[in-house]
Parts: structure tokens; C-alpha cells; sequence
């Protein structure tokens, strides 16, 4: 009726916080009994997420009733389906199942085989790994690849090296040595800023040459020109010609100490590293600054150049080992491995591939991308300054203590501990071995030592591999792919 009205009661105003409080306060009855609590598995979702998971990890496996039996008898009826999954091998690995029960998961090798060898790689094995009967395994991808055999080759026996001759004659640490091309000679650089000529049959010094205003801290002959060149602490890169036994020319630009030098063995060019962090190329003839190679944060003190790219490495303290595209000047590949300054590089001489030495370690690589093959099996624990390698095979080091040790190039085995002794009136301190070279047969190595010496060493004739067994145990933890 019109006269009677119905009456609202009034809302209580209220504030935004306290009407949030309210809601929150409802959702929190609403919800907190079922709070933390997972929602129930759903099997037919879980069945599709495993079937999908094994479509996806074997999907080019064939079920062994796709394998047609054989000698299976025309009227026989064939056997009933086994739950057996089998890659497909050569034909020879077909039959080598059957003693196993059907419940089972053969994997034959994927690789075929080569020539007349029908049963497949030496050394590949088919592997047969048993499966539960349930049908709810989670089956492994590493049952399916192909094990790579762990075997670590056996060094070949080197003769053990003894020194023979002992050369005295500079008046200060001797730090860079290089040998002429035809054998005859070899030079060595000196702290007493002298470059010496010596005979390699008899040991007898040819020649003095002074020029230098520091320690000569790098030394190369050209095999292309009558030309020897010198580096040393006086940031000096000198050119001698050796039928004038005088400097003809000077490179100038670096702005530091040069710690090692290098020829390009195809192209008139020099390499020179130092402790301006930069490796710098020079052209022999016009004595012009080809490239400054830019990119170590500290001294480069190890240097050696190839005739394909990557045409130049550098070794530097910064830990790093670089390869350098000499088209552009710029860097292809920083190699990051090493802990400790990489103060010695060794190219071998016929394979493509090189040995870096630092402080923790001596590691291999291979060449031209830089694929780490194996650390050497054993640690010198000292400060390594020269390396070198000959076609034999065999890697020499020498540290900062005057251990000289002996290496098996392939299987990265120290068949040899030297150590060198001081010179009578040296302290025993001055030990270091600061550059060796072996020369051009590999039958001979000359250590340049702290004790002012020179010293060279060859292969013990009488020793065989009974009165020297290789004493080598294959190294467990490493694996060599």
C-alpha cells in the first residue's frame, strides 16, 4: 500500500581497509582448510606424460617383432610377442640375444662396420640390460649410447736422456736460444746483453755479438734470409746479418720489455710480444708495424706462428692462450683453461696440435679450433719457462727449481725426472732453466740455465727397454674421448 513504506535499515559506513580486511578474512575461511594440499594425481594425465616421454627418447627403435625370425618352420605357428625393444646393428649382432630373457632392452652398436668385418668395431660391445616387468620403468637415454671405451694408450718407451757437455761463457743468466737452419750453429741471448755464436759438434764459441742494452730475452734465425733477430728487455727488436755479423735494421714500437719473438715460416714477417700486452707484426723488409695485436690484460710471453690459420698463438699472464686471424688483426678464439700465466707454447712438430705450459698444469690442445685433448699426467708444481718437442715424440720441460722432465708426447706419460746441477760458485737458487730447444734431428737439447751455463743433452745409447721398463699406470679418473 502506498501509505506503508517498507524502511531500509541504514549501512554502517565503512573504509576501505576494514572492507579488505573483511574479504580477506572470508577467503582465508573459504580456503585454509584445504591449504597445502596437492591435488589428487590424475592417472590418465600421467599415462599420456609417459607414453609421450618414451615416444620421444626412442623413436627410432624398432620393436623386436619387427624383426623377421629365423629359421622359423613354415607350419609353426610364430612366437608370442616379446617386451623387448632392439636397435638395429650389424647383421651379426642379431643372434647374440638370444640367451636373454624376453623382458629385455638390446642395444646393438650403431656404428657400421668397416671393410670385412661383419660382427661390428673392435671393441664396441653389444650391451643387454635387464628390465623389470613392470610396465611403469622410467628408461634411461644412457641405455642407448654406445660406450666409448676408456682406454688410455700406452706410452711409447724413450730412451732416457743424460747431459753431456756443460758450456760455460756468459757472464749472466742465459734466456733465449734458436739454432741455424742447417745445424751447424746455434746463438744464445744472454742477461749480460750478449748474443753468442756457438759450433754444435764441439761446444766452441764462434762469435760474440753486443748491441743489446738488456738482457736478450728472445733469439730466432730465418730460414728464408741470412737474417738472425733479437729481442730483449731494452724494447729493442734488432735484424743481424749474419754474413756482416752486424744490425742492418731496428724495429721500433713497442713500449715495454719484448719477452718473445717468432718468424712467420711462410711470410717476411716478425712477431713480438712483450709486456705492453700486445703482440706486435712486423714487416721484415720495410720495418713497418703491420698489426698491433690487441686483447691480453697482461705480458705476452709466449709466441709461435703456423703457416695456416690460426697463423698466430700467444700465450700470456693473464691466464689466456689466443688465436689470431693475421688477415684482420683481430682474435678467432680465446682459450680460458689455464689458472696461471701461460709463460711457455710448444707446437708440435708434425701434428696439428700444441702444448701450453703454466704453473698448475701442462695441457694439450688440438689445432686449428682448439679442442682440449688431455692435462699431462703428471704436475711439475713449479714455474715452467721452456718447453719444446721433437718428431720423436718427445716433450721436455724445465722449471723454475731446475727440473728438467721428460714427457711421452701421446699418452701424456713423465717417463724422465732430471735435475740439473749448478755450476761450481752458484748459489744452488740459481737453478732455473729459462730456455731449451732441441735441434733440428731432435737427437740433441740445449738447456739455457740461471748458473750461466749452457748444457746439452742427449739419449742414453746403452739403455733398453729391460734396463728402463715404463713404469706407467693408466690414469682412472680421465676419460679420453
Amino acid at each position: 500500500m502506498p501509505g506503508t513504506a517498507l524502511e531500509m535499515e541504514p549501512v554502517e559506513p565503512q573504509s576501505l581497509k576494514k572492507l579488505s580486511l573483511k574479504s580477506l578474512k572470508r577467503s582465508l575461511d573459504l580456503f585454509s582448510p584445504t591449504h597445502g594440499h596437492v591435488a589428487p594425481p590424475d592417472p590418465e594425465s600421467k599415462r599420456i606424460r609417459t607414453s609421450h616421454k618414451v615416444a620421444m627418447e626412442y623413436k627410432g627403435i624398432k620393436s623386436t617383432n619387427d624383426i623377421p625370425k629365423q629359421g622359423n618352420p613354415r607350419g609353426q605357428e610364430p612366437a608370442a610377442p616379446s617386451n623387448a625393444l632392439a636397435l638395429p646393428g650389424p647383421e651379426g649382432s642379431r643372434d647374440q640375444g638370444k640367451g636373454v630373457s624376453e623382458n629385455a632392452l638390446v642395444v646393438g652398436p650403431t656404428l657400421q662396420s668397416r671393410g670385412k668385418n661383419e660382427g661390428g668395431l673392435p671393441g664396441k660391445s653389444t650391451t643387454v640390460i635387464p628390465a623389470s616387468s613392470s610396465s611403469s620403468r622410467n628408461f634411461s637415454t644412457s641405455a642407448i649410447i654406445e660406450r666409448i671405451p676408456s682406454r688410455w694408450p700406452r706410452p711409447e718407451w724413450h730412451a732416457p736422456w743424460k747431459n753431456y757437455r756443460v758450456i760455460s761463457g756468459h757472464l749472466g743468466w742465459v734466456r733465449s736460444i734458436a739454432f741455424d737452419p742447417s745445424n751447424t750453429w746455434f746463438c744464445t741471448g744472454s742477461a749480460d746483453r750478449t748474443i753468442k755464436i756457438w759450433d754444435v759438434a764441439s761446444g766452441k764459441l764462434k762469435y760474440t755479438l753486443t748491441g743489446h742494452i738488456e738482457q736478450i730475452r728472445g733469439l730466432a734465425v730465418s730460414t728464408r734470409h741470412t737474417y738472425m733477430f733479437s729481442a730483449g728487455d731494452d724494447k729493442q727488436v734488432k735484424c743481424w746479418d749474419l754474413e756482416q755479423n752486424k744490425v742492418i735494421r731496428s724495429y721500433h714500437g713497442h713500449l715495454s720489455g719484448v719477452y718473445c719473438l717468432a718468424l712467420h715460416p711462410t711470410i717476411d714477417l716478425l712477431l713480438t710480444g712483450g709486456r705492453d700486452s700486445v703482440c706486435r707484426v712486423w714487416d721484415i723488409r720495410t720495418k713497418m708495424q703491420a698489426y698491433a695485436l690487441a686483447g691480453h690484460d697482461n705480458t705476452v710471453c709466449s709466441v709461435f706462428t703456423r703457416p695456416t690459420d690460426p697463423q698466430v698463438v700467444t700465450g700470456s699472464h693473464d691466464s689466456t692462450i689466443k688465436f689470431w686471424d693475421l688477415r684482420y688483426g683481430k682474435t678467432m678464439t680465446t682459450l680460458t683453461h689455464h689458472k696461471k700465466s701461460v709463460r711457455a707454447l710448444a707446437r708440435h712438430p708434425t701434428e696439428h696440435s700444441f702444448a701450453s705450459a703454466s704453473a698448475e698444469n701442462i695441457k694439450k690442445f688440438n689445432l686449428p679450433r682448439g679442442e682440449f685433448l688431455h692435462n699431462m699426467l703428471s704436475q711439475q708444481k713449479t714455474i715452467i719457462n721452456a718447453m719444446a718437442i721433437n718428431e720423436d715424440g718427445v716433450m721436455v720441460t724445465g722449471g723454475d727449481n731446475g727440473s728438467l722432465w721428460f714427457w711421452d708426447w701421446k699418452s701424456g706419460h713423465n717417463f724422465q725426472q732430471a735435475q740439473t746441477i749448478v755450476q761450481p760458485g752458484s748459489l744452488d737458487s740459481e737453478a732455473a732453466i729459462y730456455a731449451a730447444s732441441f735441434d733440428l734431428t731432435g737427437s740433441r737439447l740445449i738447456t739455457c740455465e740461471a748458473d750461466k751455463t749452457i748444457k746439452m743433452w742427449k739419449q742414453d745409447e746403452n739403455a733398453t727397454p729391460e734396463t728402463h721398463p715404463v713404469n706407467f699406470k693408466p690414469p682412472k679418473d680421465i676419460r679420453r674421448f
